[in-house]
């Protein structure tokens, strides 16, 4: 779980990145989900983008793309959701 400080410096780190995936009108699905977790683990901080002809709740998306990729959900402003895991491997984001 993070606190506040950590996800003020991760909104702040995320500022300047585009979304690299984009959920559509299919919504999550596995193989996205996947996708999602290894891109997490080589840049621990990443964008996902919600399209317009997505009828979920975008909150609903975020909660499910958190638990499935055990990230943190950092930030959800208009369509776009800012997701943190920890990088095993190749850690970058040193947090305060």
């Amino acid at each position: 779980m993070l606190t506040g400080k950590q996800k003020r410096f991760l909104r702040a780190q995320a500022h300047h990145l585009n979304p690299i995936f984009q959920v559509g009108k299919s919504g999550v699905n596995e193989n996205m989900t996947t996708q999602i977790s290894e891109a997490l683990e080589k840049r621990e901080l990443i964008k996902v983008s919600i399209l317009q002809n997505n009828m979920e709740d975008k909150n609903e998306v975020a909660e499910q793309l958190g638990t499935e990729t055990d990230a943190e959900i950092v930030q959800i402003i208009g369509n776009i959701i800012v997701l943190y895991k920890e990088s095993q491997e190749n850690k970058q984001i040193e947090l305060p």
